[in-house]
């Protein structure tokens, strides 16, 4: 599952007003014109308006044909459920979509879990070590801090050089919660322990709630099995 991700770099800052606006236009909301004004009063280069309508474009206006159905699903949940946070939406196609973004998801939870923050040099270090040490690494590496910070995930401070994890987004156990386990899944490109969906740090900024194998039964695109030492595990259905 995770060869037929292509590596495509989340190389632009999304603000959450824009991950807003486009997931409205995908819902019919909005109109494509009410997007574009958005990003023309930012941008005033068409390089640039270009790259940011790829990244918005992959998220929610035109994912992955096997992202097409996912993308739809997150889309009924914000129609459905006015009060379902965007910012967990678009984390979720976020995950799916770009291994890049997923990758500092991970290492920023990871270097947070215990005293809820880190440094930007460790995680700078931590993906030059995967990526290589280029400057393309590092300067997507901040726009996806820029763009979790934008979303209400992390706080940078000290000049961007400390990352402060804020508390988590409360989801309940809601239709989003098992969405953004999906993602999870999606973004491991393999089974994942069902006991430890919660605790993932790819998706630190929310608490699922509720229990992990009820949350996971009630998501048709996923299945739970046990394996041979008798751990539940959980992956997408075949």
């Amino acid at each position: 599952m995770q060869s037929k991700q292509p590596q495509i770099g989340f190389d632009r800052f999304i603000p959450l007003e824009w991950a807003c606006a486009a997931i409205r236009v995908r819902a019919g909301a909005s109109s494509l014109d009410d997007l574009n004004q958005l990003i023309n009063a930012r941008h005033s280069g068409p390089a640039a308006k270009k790259k940011t309508r790829t990244v918005l474009n992959r998220l929610w206006l035109e994912p992955r044909s096997d992202l097409v159905d996912f993308a739809e699903r997150g889309v009924k949940i914000y129609r459905e459920a006015s009060d379902t946070p965007t910012s967990a939406l678009t984390w979720g196609m976020a995950l799916a979509t770009y291994p890049f973004f997923g990758k500092v998801a991970e290492i920023v939870g990871r270097l947070t879990a215990l005293q809820g923050d880190c440094t930007s040099a460790e995680l700078h270090r931590r993906m030059a070590e995967i990526f290589g040490e280029r400057e393309g690494t590092r300067r997507m590496t901040n726009m996806v801090l820029q763009s979790q910070a934008s979303w209400g995930a992390i706080e940078r401070v000290d000049k961007g050089k400390r990352i402060i994890r804020t508390p988590p987004i409360q989801l309940d156990a809601s239709p989003a919660a098992a969405w953004l386990a999906e993602a999870c899944v999606r973004y491991a490109g393999r089974s994942l322990l069902v006991a430890g969906i919660g605790s993932n740090p790819v998706i630190y900024p929310f608490s699922l709630g509720g229990s992990s194998s009820y949350l996971l039964s009630k998501c048709r695109s996923l299945e739970i099995r046990v394996d041979s030492a008798g751990n539940q595990l959980v992956g997408l259905a075949t």
